[in-house]
């Protein structure tokens, strides 16, 4: 069969490839084209575009490059006419791929969903147009399962494959003291720093999050940075410029970190699963007032972490907008550091958060399940 996939980010790249590898394994006669990037490449079939080059983030990059933007929707949809794929696949980076949902629907070309876009928090009417143009969704997180059923929309719970992720990393761990050697770390308890991978995250969340090093000597702070964010961005908004900065090993760092300050994102379901103690900080450009506007339209949940959304309850403290201060964060911290008893809780927590997880192998599920509903379409269609 033919597959067409569209992958915007490193992400959905690295999603992506581990799809098309478990394609390949149900149908020995796959072919495919896609926009993605090099880890998709490496799977084989024809790159048509890399993600390097639709990954425009916030308004202002989007008004700068919205002849590119019109490029690429004129491109995917010329190439999509083309090679008449057998389904569309689309990858998160719900922007671009609502639109070329839409275009496909209208082109009779099948389309699956994989990590559905967040219409859950934010952006709720565009549930509509999923439930027009997407024919089978196949979700990461137990409560979007939950949500689109809801909806009415075909959906398919895989798993989530930060489970593989992590489970791989685990086995290229080194020893503690290889780990503090070869990053020039000192022998005392970490404290891993992960402030987002954006520069509004890090001009927002470093500042507060560096605070705590110098009123805690007996601990070694520690930053995962991005390693294509330029590095002088960390040093420019560290209010302690002796933090190290470690780049490429956020899991490993994790590993042996004794309690963690995250930014609300995927980084604290990694960090549950990784079952390190956490708070996590949440900011936006705008200030309150904007924040509370933009909640009262378009945020739609409770909690901003993940854990807290998956479990349904707040497991992990949640420090957002205002609240996001040293002076109201030091208590929650010190708890996290040392109340053995609120450290043990906060671990069953996570346990529970990964058994409701459930099992590695999401991808492999995905391509699965998605053989077989194109086998079973290909059949009916011939009888």
């Amino acid at each position: 069969m033919k597959y067409f996939l569209i992958a915007g980010e490193a992400s959905g790249d690295l999603h992506g490839a581990a799809l098309m590898d478990a394609l390949k394994v149900k149908d020995t006669g796959a072919e495919f084209r896609y926009f993605g990037g090099d880890r998709m490449q490496q799977q084989g079939g024809i790159l048509l575009k890399h993600y390097r080059e639709m990954a425009f983030m916030g308004g202002i990059e989007v008004l700068m490059n919205l002849r590119k933007i019109s490029h690429n929707f004129r491109r995917c949809k010329s190439e999509l006419l083309k090679f008449s794929p057998d389904v569309l696949i689309l990858i998160d980076y719900p922007g671009f791929n609502i639109k070329i949902a839409e275009f496909a629907h209208q082109n009779r070309i099948r389309v699956f969903w994989f990590i559905a876009p967040k219409v859950w928090a934010w952006k709720e009417w565009r549930v509509k147009k999923l439930k027009a143009f997407v024919d089978e969704m196949f979700t990461i997180l137990p409560f979007e399962t939950a949500f689109f059923a809801r909806h009415q929309i075909k959906v398919h719970y895989v798993g989530n494959p930060l489970l593989d992720e992590i489970d791989e990393a685990k086995a290229k761990f080194r020893a503690r003291d290889c780990f503090l050697r070869d990053n020039s770390l000192e022998d005392r308890p970490l404290v891993a720093l992960l402030p987002g991978s954006r520069t509004q995250e890090i001009k927002y969340m470093l500042p507060v999050m560096t605070r705590f090093a110098k009123d805690f000597p007996d601990y070694q702070f520690v930053i995962s940075g991005a390693y294509w964010l330029d590095t002088e961005l960390y040093a420019r908004y560290s209010a302690d410029q002796d933090i190290p900065v470690v780049y490429g090993q956020t899991y490993e760092l994790l590993a042996n970190a004794h309690a963690a300050l995250v930014t609300s994102g995927t980084a604290t379901l990694e960090t549950a699963l990784l079952k390190v103690p956490q708070a996590v900080l949440y900011k936006m450009i705008g200030g309150k007032i904007s924040y509370n506007i933009f909640r009262s339209l378009f945020l739609k949940v409770r909690y901003v972490s993940l854990p807290n959304l998956i479990l349904g309850r707040e497991a992990v403290r949640e420090f957002v907008m205002n609240e996001m201060r040293y002076e109201t964060i030091l208590p929650e911290f010190r708890r996290l550091l040392a109340d053995a008893d609120y450290r043990s809780e906060m671990a069953t927590a996570f346990s529970e958060l990964a058994a409701a997880m459930g099992e590695k192998g999401a991808a492999r599920r995905a391509g699965e399940m998605m053989a077989g509903l194109l086998a079973g379409s290909r059949t009916n269609n011939s009888g």
